[in-house]
């Protein structure tokens, strides 16, 4: 039964050329965008991320309903007593797509990899869980470093004889994290091999930081703390503990007898053998020590940039392309995946095609032979494709025809856990002012957003972690709670003025700079930006610019902090808290804002490391109440899902992340589609549902009846 939407006369019929040369697909659904990269290592990005879930596979999936972790590539784990060890036992059938088996081995590389400071990967924190993983990222390679039982000790030669000294971080971690320091070493002191210049307890006995040569000291740290955690979040930096005045033969002997080893020689010998929890003990045992219970850890295995990469695939990558071979490797005819699907080809701005995998473990019970994804960055055109059945799934339509999608069968919007926020480069004036944050947050009608805007039941939003996250409560920045929308608005803006008059701008004071908005291409940004803009005119008198740059441009920008504020948004990992929270710390690679508080990173290391849920759950409250305090983010509104999907599409449901996994897909027959359209609501509009009407099953649910 069809149902036509009115008042789409408007939007362009447009077929894309490229595609219609092309046999088509099993299914097909509208990504959004151009992939950016296919390395699961260094993706951060949703439209990335549907892809990688579809041509790779961790060590568990999820479950497409509740999202409970399943069997992936290891088919059993098994967690310790204490909740700190886990052991995956990966199945004898998992293979790569060039036949290699997938081994322990190739997880410990990928991992390995992940942290690695030269990879740059910005999930790369998401394995600090892992012991030794956060200073095994942070470790300085342009150190040398003790080896033996002097240590742990870095040096740097700042200048023949002169020589400045810290903590080796991956050690210091492993033996005394969340102690504290005793500084022996004292300001000129000559001190003799094998003196302690530091000790601090472990257990029912004192460790020691001991030189591994006679040396004079200079000068200890006077900024040096005496929390190992705190000197844990700078090892190499700030927290260095002392200068020394050392003979050069004597660090030239302990080179020669490698005693003293580079940062690259230290990390591989000594790191990641030792230090760091990572093992293989065999091909299929893989086991990983954390600091600290992490009750969401399978969550984030089954993360798409914890997949593993092939190691002989890189390799000989890189023997084959020295100059490219990060975009060689890439390339479908070159890149060796371990999912339910590969890359059959690939057509940019046009699509990814996906071919089911022959080699995939679990092939049996994969429906479709192939998938198209298209990168298709206009809503009306992406919407115009789906109603005429060249899509059978989009995530966003125009926002002006929601209402009249809500009645449909194939449209059903569902709280998630995705916040919608604006950042601001809070390393630019005037942005380096939280009073003016501040007033530009007060200036915004939210509700005016959601209401005329998204329309689809999102939450105006005034803190970032959203709603559904078990006990976490809901965090808010301070604003007028009245329940008057309009006496409300009216009281923030009056407060706005006022912090911005105290900053400095405004009559009597300076006039506010131009500055300009920046997002993504897409027509909902674009409405929302405008929005704000004009609001932030009418309330404050500022004049704003809109830029939009297309995804990959856009997202080079945020990172380099090219920008005034910027639209941005951020979709749960996980459902928990710390998805949202802990990319705020001090450089966090996926904070892009400059924003840097001392307490903030303490509270979120303390959560890091407790086993209460009652305190950790506290600590994060309290770590949200500073963000919102200072606000280098703007929150605007919690996210609604807007799926649009073909009735017919089985394996595809509604959960609070919104996430989606090609592999559970499948065509209902028009026998299963009438039953599941009988336990509809009353009222609801039946639409065509294009697709085979024996239903397209995985080989392993065929049965004789279908």
């Amino acid at each position: 039964m069809a149902f036509a939407l009115l008042g789409l006369a408007g939007v362009l019929a447009l077929g894309l050329a490229a595609g219609t040369r092309l046999a088509p697909a099993d299914m097909t659904y509208n990504n959004g965008a151009e992939v950016s990269t296919l390395d699961p290592a260094t993706v951060s990005g949703v439209p990335e991320g549907r892809v990688l879930k579809a041509i790779f596979e961790g060590l568990c999936v999820k479950d497409p309903r509740t999202l409970e972790p399943l069997p992936g590539v290891a088919e059993a784990w098994e967690l310790s007593a204490d909740r700190r060890t886990y052991t995956f036992h990966l199945r004898a059938d998992a293979r790569w797509s060039n036949g290699d088996p997938v081994t322990a081995q190739d997880f410990l590389f990928s991992w390995r990899r992940f942290l690695h400071p030269a990879t740059a990967a910005e999930y790369a924190y998401q394995l600090w869980y892992v012991r030794g993983g956060e200073q095994y990222t942070l470790l300085d390679d342009a150190l040398e470093y003790v080896d033996g039982e002097e240590g742990p000790l870095w040096f740097q030669e700042l200048a023949p004889g002169r020589v400045r000294v810290g903590f080796a971080g991956p050690e210091l971690e492993v033996l005394a994290g969340g102690r504290t320091l005793r500084v022996d070493a004292r300001d000129g002191e000559r001190v003799a091999r094998g003196t302690a210049l530091c000790r601090y307890p472990f257990g029912v006995d004192e460790q020691g930081v001991y030189l591994p040569c006679d040396a004079t000291v200079l000068r200890v740290n006077p900024a040096l703390s005496r929390e190992v955690d705190e000197v844990l979040a700078d090892p190499c930096g700030a927290q260095w503990l002392a200068e020394l005045e050392v003979d050069p033969a004597a660090l030239a002997e302990l080179r020669a007898a490698g005693r003293l080893l580079p940062g690259a020689r230290y990390r591989r010998e000594v790191v990641e053998p030792h230090l760091l929890g990572l093992s293989a003990p065999d091909a299929r045992t893989l086991v990983v020590a954390l600091k600290a219970p992490t009750p969401y850890f399978l969550q984030i295995v089954a993360f798409y940039p914890l997949f593993p990469v092939n190691r002989r695939n890189l390799d000989e990558a890189r023997e084959r392309w020295p100059g490219d071979w990060e975009l060689r490797w890439m390339r479908p005819e070159n890149l060796v995946t371990n999912g339910p699907y590969r890359i059959e080809f690939r057509r940019v701005n046009d699509r990814i095609r996906l071919r089911k995998s022959e080699t995939y473990w679990d092939a049996a019970n994969v429906a479709f032979d192939s998938i198209d994804v298209l990168a298709v960055d206009h809503l009306g055109t992406s919407l115009n494709l789906y109603l005429t059945g060249a899509l059978d799934w989009i995530d966003r339509p125009i926002t002006n025809v929601i209402p009249r999608l809500m009645p449909r069968e194939d449209f059903d919007p569902q709280p998630y856990l995705g916040s919608y926020f604006y950042r601001f480069n809070t390393t630019r004036p005037p942005f380096d002012d939280p009073r003016v944050r501040r007033a530009l947050s007060l200036a915004v009608d939210r509700r005016a957003i959601v209401e005329k805007i998204t329309k689809a039941g999102e939450r105006a939003a005034w803190g970032l972690a959203p709603p559904g996250m078990g006990a976490y409560p809901t965090v808010e920045t301070a604003h007028a709670r009245s329940g008057d929308v309009a006496a409300d608005l009216a009281t923030d803006v009056a407060e706005a003025r006022r912090l911005l008059a105290e900053a400095g701008f405004g009559p009597g004071g300076a006039e506010f700079p131009t500055f300009e908005i920046l997002y993504n291409t897409d027509q909902t940004h674009k409405d929302i930006a405008e929005v704000v803009a004009s609001e932030w005119k009418q309330h404050l008198g500022l004049n704003v610019k809109l830029l939009n740059q297309e995804w990959k441009v856009y997202l080079d920008s945020q990172k380099n902090k090219d920008y005034d504020v910027c639209r941005s948004a951020w979709i749960g990992d996980y459902a928990d808290p710390n998805t949202f929270l802990d990319m705020w710390v001090t450089d966090g690679d996926n904070n892009r804002t400059g924003w840097s508080n001392a307490r903030y990173d303490e509270l979120i290391r303390q959560a890091a490391a407790e086993s209460d849920e009652a305190a950790r759950l506290a600590q994060f409250v309290e770590a949200e109440g500073l963000l919102l305090e200072e606000l280098p983010i703007l929150p605007l509104y919690y996210y609604s899902t807007r799926n649009l999907v073909n009735p017919r599409l089985g394996g595809f449901h509604a959960n609070v992340l919104d996430e989606h996994f090609p592999k559970f897909w499948y065509w209902k027959s028009d026998a299963e589609l009438a039953r599941d359209r009988a336990a509809l609501p009353p009222g609801t509009v039946l639409v065509d549902a294009p697709g085979p009407a024996a239903g397209k099953y995985a080989p392993a649910a065929r049965t004789e009846d279908r």
